[in-house]
């Protein structure tokens, strides 16, 4: 499973800045796709699905033979789209008593990802 998430990590441990973050994902896309596991590709954003969609086909990756994960309620519309199309898309719902403490933490280590969900939100359709 590669994750692009939006973590608040130290810079001995993760990239910082988004240019640098997205080359490293690419590079493991490649990796992944290009090999025989059965890679889950866990982002929101647009140009990685994008990529990750582009790099399947070049590497004759069927439908199926990979997946996209997205957190239930951001960008449902592109969850849509993708499932429209025939990809494999899995949809991660936070439940349960420790909910609350998930979002919080979230929000916590990264408090741009409120704004992140409030645009999601708002862009519903």
């Amino acid at each position: 499973r590669l994750c692009k998430g939006a973590y608040n990590e130290p810079d001995d441990v993760a990239f910082q800045d988004k240019i640098d973050v997205d080359k490293s994902y690419v590079r493991c896309l490649k990796v992944l796709l290009g090999g025989d596991g059965y890679p889950m590709i866990a982002t929101h954003d647009p140009r990685m699905v994008e990529i990750a969609a582009s790099l399947a086909s070049r590497y004759g990756r069927a439908q199926g033979s990979y997946e996209f994960q997205m957190l239930y309620g951001i960008r449902p519309d592109e969850q849509r789209r993708l499932a429209g199309i025939g990809e494999t898309v899995r949809v991660y719902v936070p439940y349960g008593q420790e909910w609350y403490g998930y979002l919080m933490r979230r929000l916590a280590e990264r408090p741009q990802n409120l704004s992140f969900f409030l645009k999601s939100l708002i862009s519903k359709k």
